[in-house]
């Protein structure tokens, strides 16, 4: 199976942050992309939001104008997922719920041509698991990006129990083709970078929880201590508490250990809609959005 060249299509299903970027970083390569999402609104903010982050690329000199007006034409924005019936590869990037991926899953497969490969953006349910919502669990695989995704430059590719290994190439390579690093991973719960992320994010809140220290001296120390760019409450801010607690529900479903159970202070802010950047309120302030 060839990696699909820049004049495939790419389809997009989800117009949030995630989806938006995926978008972005195919169509500045070349490819044509269609992005899908039920919520007109969603796919409005989309536009918004990958003019703004193509108009930095033109303020800093790494774009011409007329380049990133060309990369705005190569996405077209609608609402019906039989847009995505002829492209080479469809990334899901819908919420985090099972039930919701899996339905999506059941359409694409239904609606794609039998050689398109379907790619989740999960950040921890079982590639497998979604997969068996499909006739071809050959042909799906995880495709991971990080926040932001134009700038983050990892994709972990996760297969599938029954992930062909033409599919895993195929995903690698296209990885690649974007400029990015891809890294291989098994299909467990939280993969790598959330298996690894997600406890040092519980454990930072069960510090604050217990007055061990304030956030601002949690955050500090990862900062100046262990050189991370931002401390891990400032970066569950910035991922979404919702999402934070929602991995880690399936770090401690799938794996049944004690030290995935999430913080009480996670959940209590979670359910006082404290979600962090997107709420314009977490473990910090960020005014009205």
């Amino acid at each position: 199976m060839a990696v699909p060249s820049s004049t495939a299509r790419i389809g997009v299903v989800g117009a949030g942050q995630m989806g938006a970027g995926i978008a972005q970083v195919f169509a500045q390569r070349s490819f044509h992309v269609d992005l899908v999402d039920v919520a007109p609104a969603f796919l409005d903010r989309a536009k918004t939001g990958i003019a703004s982050s193509l108009a930095r690329l033109v303020k800093k000199g790494e774009l011409s104008a007329a380049a990133a007006d060309e990369v705005v034409a190569r996405i077209r924005f609608g609402t019906d997922m039989s847009a995505c019936a002829s492209s080479s590869l469809v990334v899901e990037a819908v919420p985090e719920d099972p039930a919701l991926k899996n339905e999506t899953f059941r359409k694409l497969d239904a609606t794609c041509g039998k050689d398109t490969i379907l790619a989740t953006n999960t950040s921890s349910i079982s590639i497998t698991k979604i997969a068996a919502a499909t006739k071809r669990p050959d042909r799906v695989i995880g495709m991971h990006f990080m926040n932001p995704v134009p700038v983050m430059k990892l994709v972990e590719v996760i297969r599938g129990q029954l992930t062909s290994d033409d599919t895993t190439r195929t995903v690698v390579g296209l990885a690649r083709e974007l400029d990015k690093t891809p890294v291989e991973v098994r299909d467990y719960p939280g993969f790598v970078s959330n298996r690894v992320l997600m406890p040092m994010i519980n454990e930072a809140c069960f510090a604050v929880m217990e007055g061990v220290a304030t956030k601002e001296a949690v955050d500090e120390v990862m900062k100046l201590g262990m050189r991370h760019p931002m401390g891990p409450l400032e970066l569950a801010d910035f991922i979404g508490l919702d999402t934070c607690l929602h991995i880690l529900e399936v770090l401690f479903e799938g794996f049944g250990d004690p030290k995935y159970r999430p913080c009480p202070l996670l959940r209590n802010m979670v359910a006082a809609g404290l979600y962090g950047r997107k709420s314009g309120r977490g473990f910090y302030e960020y005014g009205a959005t």
